[in-house]
């Protein structure tokens, strides 16, 4: 039975700067947003708070829906992602609780787009996404009978 991984990421800005996460993927340093999987009786917005807190120690909730993409991975393994917007008034420390996660870096968009360590060309068009005027509001995801 097909089953896609579904995945929640977000999108942190201040001062015009992007806050991305350092993981040891397949023994390589990779950039990522602060992302992760769709855990049982969690709602997407109560995943996407818990992962930015577990990556980077920053507690905020999302402000607006970005995007959704499909997407398939060089191994064929499929996802889909739902990528929320957070934009802070100010860069804030981080402190990651995820032993997963050895750093978190603030970078501004062109660093992003020529980085070479990306975990997935999802995380550059997370950020060409952003660049777009369009933002949808929470208010899409309706949560029938799951706890808040």
């Amino acid at each position: 039975m097909f089953r896609p991984n579904v995945t929640v990421a977000c999108v942190v800005q201040a001062e015009g700067r992007f806050l991305l996460v350092e993981e040891i993927i397949n023994n390589r340093l990779t950039l990522n947003q602060p992302a992760g999987h769709l855990e049982a009786n969690e709602t997407l917005l109560t995943a996407v708070r818990r992962e930015l807190f577990e990556e980077t120690g920053i507690d905020a909730s999302p402000q607006f829906f970005l995007g959704l993409h499909q997407w398939q991975a060089p191994d064929e393994t499929p996802f889909l992602r739902f990528t929320f917007v957070i934009d802070l008034a100010e860069i804030v420390p981080t402190f990651p609780q995820d032993s997963d996660i050895s750093g978190c870096r603030w970078l501004t968009a062109d660093e992003i787009f020529n980085a070479k360590e990306l975990r997935s060309p999802l995380v550059a068009e997370s950020i060409r996404l952003y660049q777009q005027p369009a933002r949808y509001p929470l208010a899409l995801f309706g949560n029938y009978n799951l706890p808040d």
